[in-house]
């Protein structure tokens, strides 16, 4: 069994009450404080593999009013440090902020300033590997086997293939991919490098790492001397990784605190999307493959998901509906606004911390890496103006509700489309009904036991009441496509 736990497993309290907000930094805001080269990629055109927008992080300071307004309390940063990708997963200097974004001045005035707004900064963590111009790397290609850093690195002959691309790389790289040579952690040095920019950051001010494909880096010990040093730093600083499966092996209190929740995202591709999925566009994806399901397979889905791990882990996992290794989640439903409408209601009453991919919230589109990195339109006029307004009202009502955060979860009700649910702290009581049918229902949920007879239960999302008789709450119509959140009236 993995649920074996230290003793003392505790997670960050501010994560269970954040909502996040992810951006990739090229495509976000372009600030005119920013110097750029000349030669980047129009705005508006289609992203590339290799091109650059000319996105900075003076940009994101200048837009941050934007997000408090949404009511994103966190964001997460894809990778910042200096690097030849646009992306920026081949990192060149840990140490360096990526002068296209800004530079390190930059990075302070976000960090300060999201502060200041009260925003918390999560970065994107590369540790497994770095690029042909991380100075230890290419020493060794310049100097070969003489290098003193030789053993940074694990070369398997000479001279190295690093950028001849019709040979396979000699020297062990991401995925076989020559321009990500792997970090031997085994070496005391590089093990130390990587620790010490662990550190160094959360010195600095951020509020938490997410780690990148830390699976690929199989050494238990690595991740908690890794945690170590973090929490050392802060006790509250954040560890996320991204692993697409059953992470139980990290989050028995020794490595993470939490991880990219993809079992979370395949449920709702599966029951609120089902069948309309585009499944080309899905497949190839960690979270691959996807069955549509109806309630009753859904209910099984989150219910085993919450028994999956401990609850201090299952509060401070990120919660998401895509990211910049999907495509869009609207793009996954061919257009279908209500499914992308009853995904984020649910993401918003569900434990864990949210996350909205940036642009989600204004109907922004996607498909598969590159086509789900576009830049973010800063034209209200293209904007999805009503989507927008119902993803403020959605991230209100998980603010307003502490139950909603916090609270107990249980499954009440799972019969064709039809989804229930109850959460509850001992003052406050909340369910929710989510119809991802075609056809209006009429309310009968099954609440013996959770709320007594006569009880009567107000909307804090859709109008209207309803109560509770033989057992069962009953009085309203939940329409199509939509989802209602009901409050026991002792609560108001």
């Amino acid at each position: 069994m993995e649920k074996a736990v230290t003793t003392s497993f505790t997670t960050p309290e501010w994560v269970k009450d954040a909502v996040f907000y992810q951006i990739f930094p090229d495509r976000f805001a372009l600030s005119e404080a920013v110097p750029k080269p000349r030669n980047l990629e129009p705005w508006d055109s289609p992203p590339t593999e290799y091109g650059f927008k000319g996105g900075d992080l003076l940009g994101i300071v200048e837009h941050l009013d934007y997000l408090q307004d949404l009511g994103i309390t966190a964001i997460y940063l894809n990778p910042i440090f200096q690097s030849t990708a646009n992306h920026r997963y081949h990192t060149y200097d840990y140490y360096q902020v990526d002068p296209l974004l800004g530079g390190n001045a930059a990075f302070r005035t976000l960090l300060d300033e999201a502060h200041r707004h009260g925003l918390r900064i999560v970065l994107d963590g590369v540790f497994n590997h770095a690029s042909r111009g991380f100075f230890q790397f290419n020493h060794i290609l310049e100097n070969g086997p003489a290098s003193p850093y030789l053993d940074w690195f694990i070369v398997n002959g000479w001279p190295l293939h690093a950028y001849d691309v019709r040979q396979k790389p000699n020297y062990a790289a991401w995925w076989g991919l020559h321009a990500l040579p792997k970090f031997n952690t085994d070496t005391p040095a590089a093990r130390e490098f990587l620790l010490g920019v662990a550190r160094h950051w959360v010195k600095q001010g951020i509020d938490g790492w997410r780690l990148d494909v830390p699976a690929e880096i199989k050494d238990d010990s690595f991740w908690r001397e890794f945690r170590q040093r973090v929490k050392e730093a802060d006790s509250e600083a954040y560890i996320v990784g991204e692993i697409w499966h059953d992470a139980r092996h990290w989050l028995r209190g020794d490595q993470f605190d939490a991880v990219m929740n993809y079992l979370f995202t395949k449920a709702c591709l599966s029951f609120f999307i089902g069948r309309n999925l585009n499944v080309t566009l899905a497949s190839g994806v960690g979270y691959y493959p996807i069955q549509p399901v109806r309630a009753q397979g859904f209910a099984t889905a989150i219910d085993e998901l919450l028994a999956l791990y401990l609850p201090q882990a299952t509060q401070a996992q990120l919660n998401l509906l895509d990211s910049h290794d999907t495509a869009r989640y609207l793009t996954l439903a061919r257009g279908d606004e209500s499914a992308l409408r009853l995904a984020i209601l649910f993401m918003m009453c569900y434990p864990g911390a949210p996350c909205i991919y940036y642009g989600d919230e204004v109907g922004m589109e996607g498909g598969k890496d590159p086509d789900c990195r576009r830049a973010f339109q800063w034209d209200e006029r293209r904007w999805n103006i009503e989507l927008l307004d119902y993803v403020k009202r959605c991230i209100a009502v998980r603010k307003a509700h502490p139950a909603l955060r916090r609270g107990e979860y249980k499954s009440l009700f799972a019969q064709d489309d039809i989804y229930a649910f109850v959460r509850r702290l001992p003052n406050e009581t909340l369910i929710g009904v989510f119809n991802a049918g075609t056809r209006p229902w009429e309310l009968n949920v099954p609440v013996q036991g959770d709320v007594e007879d006569g009880a009567v239960l107000h909307g804090v999302w859709g109008e209207g009441a309803a109560t509770v008789r033989d057992g069962h709450l009953a009085g309203l119509m939940v329409a199509a496509r939509t989802g209602v959140v009901l409050e026991l009236a002792t609560n108001v």
